[in-house]
């Protein structure tokens, strides 16, 4: 059960770290829509969401999915207001995930030389946070609307395509977080299997196990 509360506590964190990246990232680009609402900030209490944050990372902690998701409140961002508008979506997108990954990276180090000294407790601890930021990251690199990886896709492509790509995420958007349990629904589904299978793969090589 520590184990579990240990995963739900880290899960949380990790998502309001990958959030408070998009507004980091945002401000870097002429923004200051994050920092005038105090959402730069780590504590929880600015960017948990009951549902998101709370209920559906427990349930799939508990049940043992085999996908570890959820979401905090998003730090807003105006895109006009970002210096580079042909690339600056795309940026605040990826930072997210990029800093998913670079924490999956530094506890994937420490929990190597955690095993190889015989700090085996500690190194499963930091292995559990490799493994969280390692599929929070990948996942979000998924070009569907609402996730990251749609929004880079977007801002990557040419004007004309991305405009049309922007009013279908806005058509998913209406249906709030109906369309995203919806995504988890049939992603869980259909393709939470290979979906592990890669996530521990990569886990495999990064821990050296």
């Amino acid at each position: 059960m520590d184990i579990l509360i240990f995963g739900i506590i880290i899960l949380v964190l990790s998502i309001i770290i990958h959030e408070v990246a998009h507004g980091y990232a945002a401000y870097a680009l002429g923004d200051p829509t994050a920092k005038l609402e105090g959402r730069l900030t780590l504590n929880p209490a600015s960017h948990v969401d009951p549902v998101g944050s709370v209920v559906l990372p427990a349930l799939l902690v508990m049940t043992g999915a085999g996908i570890l998701f959820g979401w905090a409140k998003p730090v807003p961002y105006n895109p006009y207001n970002l210096k580079n508008q042909r690339w600056g979506e795309a940026i605040v997108a990826v930072a997210g995930v990029a800093t998913n990954l670079l924490l999956a990276v530094i506890f994937a180090l420490i929990a190597r030389y955690a095993y190889a000294n015989g700090f085996g407790e500690f190194g499963d601890l930091a292995a559990l946070v490799t493994l969280t930021n390692l599929s929070l990251g990948i996942f979000n690199l998924i070009p569907i609307p609402p996730l990251d990886g749609f929004t880079v896709l977007r801002g990557i492509l040419p004007y004309k395509i991305g405009m049309q790509m922007r009013e279908f995420e806005d058509r998913m958007r209406a249906g709030s977080i109906f369309t995203l349990i919806a995504i988890l629904f049939i992603f869980t589904y259909f393709f939470a299997g290979p979906f592990y299978d890669f996530i521990s793969w990569i886990f495999g090589l990064l821990i050296g196990v």
